[in-house]
């Protein structure tokens, strides 16, 4: 596999990555808006369930060395700290 391949690939899966990263995080703003506040355990079990499904996503792309470490942790990190905003912005609403 030529050098130029690897490098595209690892920029599709970055991209993907990225894209179910904003997939969560407005799955979890329409979870938030319309139908529970955050302590339900409901918005806890999904927001658990894609948060752990997007790592493994992360920790598979990084093992086939699609992306490196660190850049799937900012990814992580940048989720995280996106879905912390929106949750204290709809606690200030509510």
């Amino acid at each position: 596999m030529s050098i130029e391949t690897l490098s595209g690939q690892s920029e599709k899966a970055y991209a993907l990555l990225q894209e179910d990263a904003q997939k969560i995080l407005k799955l979890i703003e329409v979870q938030m808006t319309n139908l529970t506040m955050p302590q339900c355990p409901l918005y806890e079990e999904v927001l658990d369930t894609q948060m752990f499904g997007l790592s493994r996503e992360i920790d598979f792309a990084i093992r086939l060395k699609l992306i490196q470490e660190e850049d799937g942790k900012e990814l992580l990190g940048q989720l995280e700290r996106q879905l912390s905003t929106l949750h204290e912005a709809t606690l200030r609403k509510k």
